[in-house]
C-alpha cells in the first residue's frame, strides 16, 4: 500500500470553496481502480487548513491517480484558492520500534 497526506492552505474564507470543489474530485477518485480511502478533513481551528488522507493498494494504482481528469480539474480549480499546498507519498516500510 502507498499512503499520501495532501496538505491545503486556502485563502482567508475560501475553505468552503475547496471543499465544494473537492466534492466531485472526492466522488470519482473513491472508483478508481486501486483506491482504497480517500477522504478530506478540515482542521477544527483552522477552517481555511484542509488535509486529503488517501490509501493506495500501489504506486502505479497513485500514479493512474495523478493523471486522471478529474484530478486536473480540481488543482486548476484551485489554483486561485490555494495559498500553498503540499504533497507526502509515504510508502508502507513500517519503522519496528523495539
Amino acid at each position: 500500500m502507498v499512503y499520501v497526506i495532501a496538505y491545503l492552505k486556502a485563502h482567508a474564507g475560501k475553505g468552503d470553496d475547496v471543499v465544494a470543489r473537492a466534492t466531485p474530485l472526492i466522488e470519482a477518485t473513491r472508483n478508481e481502480e486501486g483506491c482504497i480511502s480517500y477522504d478530506l478533513y478540515r482542521k477544527p481551528a483552522e477552517p481555511d487548513a484542509l488535509v486529503f488522507v488517501e490509501t493506495w493498494k500501489s504506486r502505479a494504482a497513485l500514479d493512474a491517480h495523478f493523471a486522471e481528469p478529474h484530478l486536473k480539474a480540481f488543482q486548476a480549480a484551485m489554483a486561485d484558492l490555494l495559498v500553498e499546498a503540499r504533497v507526502e507519498v509515504v510508502h508502507p516500510e513500517k519503522v519496528e520500534v523495539v
